[in-house]
């Protein structure tokens, strides 16, 4: 088994500097670190774990909590996106994952209790209900903390600009000529759905047009059957919106089926733009014009913002607002 001592030798340097370096200090140079990190993966070198715990009093492990309910977490492909690139982020700085699920309740333990007996060093929140008690008693703990998805929250957020999206969305259809525009929101007690509402109105309100009442849905937890009930909704009323906005992918692809199964066209009968642009927005019939979301961008900036806690000990109150995007697919077009 190869030490650091070995390192040591192969390199000439010291074994303290060797330590050092796999331990990321700053007081090595970046070209010694990379001739040490350079001889640790030729010599197949792998750190003692419980050794490497005890010299830095971290575990290097990160708690993950996420939503399971209505197709929200690690089902849906928009947050296994934003995880998946967390993940990366933090194992090229040393961390692990540890995940805990609601089923914790069944127990009686809390996500806090579990991850401070998990000794984590940190805990990063995806897609949770705000107002979820055992969530804002993460928040308001000691440990370093960054949630995703959520605003104005008492620690480190990161989150799509919601808003700007929502607004983009009706900029665009407003741009086709439509006039009667419904939105499909996602549940207002979450975040990203409340938000998404407030850019479809701020939309509205530039281009200059009435929001009809019937004209908003909730679309729940952004499913696609969620989605499909919603629509059918849209579409039992006697006068029939031109354009939808979705607040989300899979709820568009859902609004879709319903209007094909009531014998319409899209776009031609009615224009559907949904939001996230998940990977199989371009390969449902037509494809989906959406809001594309940069998951690869909020896994990393959440990481970013996260190791920086964990280095510093301490908990840091920060914001980062993610631009979105307008993709340009097959589902909308023009008024006749």
């Amino acid at each position: 088994m190869v030490t650091i001592y070995d390192l040591a030798k192969k390199t000439g340097v010291s074994s303290t500097t060797v330590s050092k370096a796999l331990n990321n200090y700053a007081d090595v140079s970046p070209k010694t670190k990379q001739k040490i990190l350079d001889a640790a993966a030729e010599m197949g070198y792998l750190p003692n774990a419980h050794a490497q715990s005890l010299s830095t009093k971290k575990s290097w492990t990160i708690g993950v909590m996420f939503a399971e309910d209505n197709e929200v977490g690690m089902k849906h492909p928009f947050f296994n996106a934003i995880i998946e690139s967390f993940r990366k982020y933090v194992e090229r700085e040393g961390y692990d994952l540890i995940f805990a699920s609601r089923n914790l309740r069944k127990r009686d333990t809390s996500y806090l209790e579990h991850f401070l007996y998990r000794a984590v060093d940190g805990i990063v929140v995806i897609c949770s209900d705000p107002n979820d008690p055992q969530v804002q008693e993460m928040i308001n703990s000691h440990v370093p903390i960054v949630v995703i998805d959520m605003t104005k929250q008492n620690c480190s957020v990161v989150y799509s600009d919601n808003i700007e999206g929502g607004r983009l969305a009706v900029n665009y259809l407003h741009s086709l000529g439509h006039t009667k525009i419904a939105h499909i929101s996602g549940d207002p007690g979450i975040d990203a759905g409340a938000q998404r509402i407030k850019g479809f109105k701020k939309g509205m309100k530039e281009a200059g047009l009435p929001i009809r009442k019937e004209f908003v849905v909730n679309g729940g937890f952004f499913s696609i059957e969620e989605g499909k009930k919603a629509m059918n909704t849209l579409l039992s009323l006697e006068d029939l919106p031109t354009a939808v906005f979705v607040s989300g992918d899979h709820m568009a692809i859902g609004a879709m089926e319903a209007i094909k199964e009531k014998g319409l066209r899209i776009p031609e009968d009615i224009s559907i733009i949904g939001y996230d642009d998940i990977d199989m927005a371009a390969y449902v019939t037509p494809k989906l014009t959406t809001v594309r979301q940069d998951t690869d961008k909020i896994g990393e900036r959440a990481g970013g913002m996260l190791i920086k806690q964990m280095d510093l000990k301490k908990k840091l109150k920060t914001t980062d607002i993610i631009p979105v995007e307008l993709i340009i697919r097959e589902s909308c077009t023009s008024i006749k």
